[in-house]
């Protein structure tokens, strides 16, 4: 029996620890690196490790995900989000591998009331959504054989987004979310599903990948509360890392939802898995 060889990049981060936790178990053989085994801005490293392992399919989630920082450091950003994402997606090309891209909603201004489709003009207005975007452009431009996927407010708990507003509820009575923030929370969990459907398939190109639904993190923060029968006040503040936020990142699966293709839970269904298994 044939098994599928996947390898992560940027497997210590949040996204990556989390995909390697939820895929490691499967009948998958799983190569899983950090920027101390390949450093992806290294062209030279990443064409070795590829020509030795010969992966089936990979999945970039490196990246420099810090929009404040990303703001302060834009040669970084740009390092990392992009051009590490050109030399992958060369590599892919010459091993014929797959390449599942992870992106953002970030790569749109996030001045609008609607989710935005695919077929939406990206305009990024920080520095971490225009070096994402750029390394969308990379991956497009270097390998036919990609996936890229851009997904809005991805949850797991690695990342503890859930967990702290479960800690502040618990500890404070009352749970600070930023105003004025609105997207379409998605389980790590729901993602991976998807993933390991598109892998399957030949359907190459980009695709928005959240849970259906749009909410604010007051909502969010709520219904987080609600399931969990938790009696605390949610209270909007301020982000301090405004300046550097869209405030808009909703995203529909346009694409999936014209072709009939896979089917995301709504937002709420999606939330109440992640805390029954999860939490």
């Amino acid at each position: 029996m044939y098994v599928k060889k996947i390898w992560i990049t940027g497997a210590s981060g949040r996204l990556g620890s989390t995909l390697y936790r939820y895929l490691d178990p499967l009948e998958l053989e799983i190569l899983a690196t950090d920027k101390h085994v390949v450093d992806i801005t290294n062209s030279k490293e990443v064409n070795q490790f590829v020509d030795r392992n010969r992966p089936d399919i990979i999945i970039n989630c490196s990246g420099l995900t810090k929009r404040n920082y990303c703001q302060e450091h834009e040669n970084e950003a740009y390092l990392l989000n992009g051009v590490g994402a050109k030399n992958i997606a060369i590599a892919s090309r010459r091993a014929r591998s797959k390449l599942v891209h992870l992106s953002t909603g970030d790569v749109f201004d996030g001045n609008t009331l609607s989710p935005y489709k695919e077929t939406d003009t990206a305009n990024p207005v920080t520095v971490y959504g225009k070096s994402k975007y750029f390394g969308e452009k990379m991956v497009r431009q270097f390998t036919p054989y990609h996936f890229i996927i851009r997904t809005s407010r991805l949850y797991s708990k690695e990342n503890g987004y859930v967990e702290d507003i479960i800690k502040q509820a618990k500890e404070n009575k009352e749970v600070n979310v930023p105003k004025n923030q609105f997207a379409s929370p998605t389980s790590a969990y729901e993602l991976t599903k998807f993933i390991l459907y598109l892998i399957d398939t030949t359907e190459y190109g980009t695709y928005h990948a959240s849970c259906k639904g749009v909410c604010s993190r007051k909502e969010f923060a709520e219904e987080v509360l609600k399931i969990l029968n938790i009696n605390a006040k949610v209270k909007e503040v301020r982000d301090e890392q405004i300046d550097f936020k869209p405030q808009f990142l909703a995203l529909q699966n346009f694409i999936l939802d014209i072709t009939d293709g896979y089917n995301f839970s709504h937002w709420k269904q999606a939330l109440r898995k992640y805390l029954e298994n999860e939490v």
